[in-house]
């Protein structure tokens, strides 16, 4: 019943608050954004972002492999170069070369202070 509809919008709007709240040069999985909120999972997350998406830094929600989204590939490498966002260079052998994030180095906890993109340089949690 297409009544019962109304959570998608509130849901949608959490998810691009999140969205917004990655700083430059990080990235955040769809499962991460799912996890950080305590709701759906990665398609529902993967799904409000391809509909509303465009609205925030939808670049900075990504795969977990980190491989770049079909055809905004282009489009996001410019923002991701841009930010510094670290990313793992593909071989030759890679269909299109197109790099890859470096998931690991790029990742976002959540936690760190939003302003602060150098979070994972000063992180000295004891």
């Amino acid at each position: 019943m297409s009544d019962e509809v109304p959570e998608l919008p509130e849901y949608a709007e959490r998810v691009l608050d999140v969205a917004d709240r990655i700083p430059p040069g990080r990235v955040m999985t769809y499962g991460d954004v799912a996890e950080w909120l305590g709701e759906g999972g990665p398609r529902q997350v993967g799904r409000v972002m391809a509909l509303y998406g465009g609205a925030v830094p939808w670049w900075r929600v990504v795969r977990a492999d980190g491989v770049l989204l079909p055809v905004h590939e282009l489009s996001a490498l410019e923002h991701y170069r841009a930010e510094g966002t670290p990313l793992r260079e593909a071989s030759r052998s890679t269909e299109g070369h197109v790099p890859r994030l470096d998931i690991r180095r790029a990742r976002w906890d959540g936690v760190a202070d939003a302003t602060d993109a150098d979070a994972t340089d000063t992180e000295a949690h004891t």
